[in-house]
């Protein structure tokens, strides 16, 4: 019996010095000598019963000794496997503090989102107030109570995208004017930034673009309000010398409507290729809000006035950046984004 105490005792040393590589190894190695049931250790205990009753005392002394030995034995190696892992670690970890930092880049708004935040900042400062419009509208809102007709050309099925007889993408953020004046109380001075839609695709047009709808009522409006908030929007996004210029137009939902220009901001009114030798650019339409989409909505018009303009995000980003197609803003080219970045 001594001989096969000593042989499970050389069988741990040895097993040690041999198996014994990671804290994992080294729990197998426990776990065979070990274990109450399958260890060789504790196999020894259950062995007990078949000894003479005058040699089980010696021979339970003996197991003891030697299950405590283990017992240090191992306790030792998994000391010694936590030490080696931790050293391993801080090999892994370490940093060289004299080595020159990895450089990483950092991200920039996108060009429609900055130019965005930029005009709502401008409105901002005029009092104007953020009113989320919808994507998906109905014919009324989208059409019918902007005083669009029936047989008007916008409402065609190659012009706008119908979900249904009644249900459509947004084709202009003018529908948010509806929904503001119905549930604002006057005076009202709201913007209505979002996505629209419309079946138009080429280098200056995409089928998803971004509008920012601009609506203010109050009794004795005028174009001159309109003129005058403009001449602040143009001069903040292009530069302080910018002004703008009213050309008559038609709108449904405007009465009188007008194409705005800018003054060519590169050129300063001169004449040169970006303004194709006029001194100026159309950038937005607008007007003063028809009576009839006042009354719509339950608003008198013989006591209130409004006025309304939509700006063409891309497009006001595309001439303040000198973009010359639409569809860069959507690539997600690298090249030409990081290009962009007035934050």
């Amino acid at each position: 019996m001594n001989e096969r105490l000593a042989a499970i005792r050389q069988e741990i040393m040895n097993g040690i010095e041999e198996r014994a590589t990671s804290r994992a190894t080294a729990f197998e190695l426990r776990k065979q000598f070990m274990d109450s049931k399958t260890g060789k250790i504790g196999q020894l205990m259950k062995e007990m019963k078949s000894i003479a009753p005058e040699e089980r005392a010696a021979f339970g002394k003996s197991v003891n000794e030697l299950k405590e030995w283990a017992m240090q034995q191992f306790a030792e190696l998994d000391e010694k496997m936590k030490a080696k892992e931790l050293e391993l670690r801080y090999e892994r970890e370490k940093i060289d503090v004299t080595m020159p930092a990895e450089e990483k880049e950092t991200g920039n708004l996108h060009p429609i989102t900055q130019v965005r935040n930029q005009i709502i900042d401008v409105f901002a400062g005029m009092g104007f107030e953020v009113f989320e419009p919808k994507e998906i509208e109905n014919d009324y809102y989208n059409f019918t109570a902007l005083n669009t007709p029936k047989d008007h050309p916008a409402r065609d099925m190659q012009d706008t995208f119908y979900l249904s007889t009644e249900f459509l993408l947004a084709t202009q953020t003018s529908a948010a004017q509806i929904h503001a004046m119905e549930t604002k109380n006057i005076p009202i001075k709201m913007l209505a930034p979002g996505k629209v839609f419309r079946s138009d695709d080429d280098a200056t047009h995409s089928p998803m673009f971004h509008q920012m709808e601009g609506l203010v009522v109050d009794k004795k409006i005028t174009l001159c309000d309109l003129k005058g908030m403009l001449d602040v929007f143009v001069q903040k996004i292009y530069g302080e010398g910018a002004t703008t210029r009213l050309r008559p137009s038609y709108f449904p939902f405007t009465e009188p409507s007008v194409e705005v220009d800018v003054s060519c901001f590169e050129c300063g009114g001169k004449g040169c290729k970006l303004c194709k030798g006029t001194g100026w650019i159309e950038i937005l339409g607008g007007g003063i809000v028809n009576k009839k989409v006042l009354e719509n909505c339950g608003i008198n018009s013989d006591e209130y006035s409004g006025l309304a303009f939509g700006i063409g995000i891309e497009r006001t980003a595309m001439l303040k950046y000198g973009i010359n197609n639409i569809k860069l803003l959507f690539e997600s080219d690298l090249r030409v984004l990081k290009q962009i970045d007035d934050n």
